[in-house]
């Protein structure tokens, strides 16, 4: 193990985290061995500067903050190398998302009776955040109740 990939490693951890095969990646990209990144990325690990269960806990916690769901957090999961195994842990960081879902869909309503094409609209929006049909059926049942009491009330 060189300095070259010590400090070409440390450079990287510097700006922000890095999952154990994002930092493979990018030392390869970096023009090191892979030998010798593995080598880099064991020392890390050894030390605990590197921690995939560490950093999957932020992953989630950061995801679940912006309002995604369970899948797209896993998908940025995968994305970044985490390994099956350390989702599990990680996820159980995981708020629930009833209260996530129906936020997000009253902001994409806007509080209104909404049209059909509304509502795919929104529905495709809560999919692509990473929400199931589950989720997404029941934040609309509990819509269109809190809507149907508004308008009788008028």
């Amino acid at each position: 193990m060189t300095e070259e990939a010590k400090t070409r490693a440390l450079k990287l951890l510097e700006k922000r985290d890095l999952s154990r095969q994002m930092l493979l990646d990018k030392l390869t990209e970096k023009g090191i061995a892979e030998a010798e990144a593995q080598e880099v990325a064991d020392w890390l690990c050894g030390l605990g500067v590197v921690d995939d269960r560490r950093y999957a806990g932020m992953v989630v916690r950061h995801y679940a903050a912006r309002g995604y769901g369970r899948r797209r957090i896993e998908q940025e999961l995968y994305r970044r190398g985490i390994g099956r195994p350390l989702w599990d842990q990680a996820m159980e960081e995981l708020p629930a998302a009833d209260d996530t879902v129906y936020a997000l869909l009253c902001q994409k309503l806007r509080g209104t009776r909404a049209l059909p094409p509304d509502i795919q609209r929104a529905q495709g929006f809560l999919l692509r955040r990473g929400y199931s049909w589950e989720e997404i059926r029941a934040a609309l049942d509990h819509y269109r109740a809190q809507n149907e009491d508004d308008t009788r009330d008028e």
